[in-house]
């Protein structure tokens, strides 16, 4: 830990000593942070405008309809839509994954994790 990480965190303390922090709104509740991580660091601030604007980018347009296609995949229950919904969830996957600037993990889908490893070790 560096000086500032140290100075930074005894004042933390020192305030949480004091109760400084007692009084925050929305004390108890979860933060709601915003997953920024897959984008360039060059493209962040320009990505937080446009949200804040209203304009969604098309990767994070394409990352939403993804957490759409999983949780409509639990409802379905006719195995021809199933496999149309797979089919399309996959090829929306390759394609977000694709435009990624940084390696694939396959932590980041554990569903296909045991089979990306199978795969590879095979």
């Amino acid at each position: 830990m560096d000086i500032f990480e140290k100075i930074a965190e005894e004042r933390i303390r020192e305030a949480m000593e004091q109760g400084l922090f007692n009084d925050l709104p929305n004390k108890g509740k979860p933060l709601k942070l915003e997953d920024f991580s897959w984008v360039p660091e060059d493209l962040r601030l320009a990505y937080k405008i446009l949200k804040n604007a209203g304009c969604i980018p098309p990767e994070m347009e394409l990352r939403r309809e993804i957490i759409d296609l999983k949780e409509l995949l639990k409802t379905i229950d006719d195995d021809e839509e199933r496999i149309k919904k797979v089919r399309e969830l996959n090829f929306k996957l390759l394609k977000f994954n694709l435009g990624r600037k940084r390696p694939f993990y396959p932590e980041d889908f554990p569903e296909y994790e045991e089979k990306i490893y199978k795969k590879f070790l095979d």
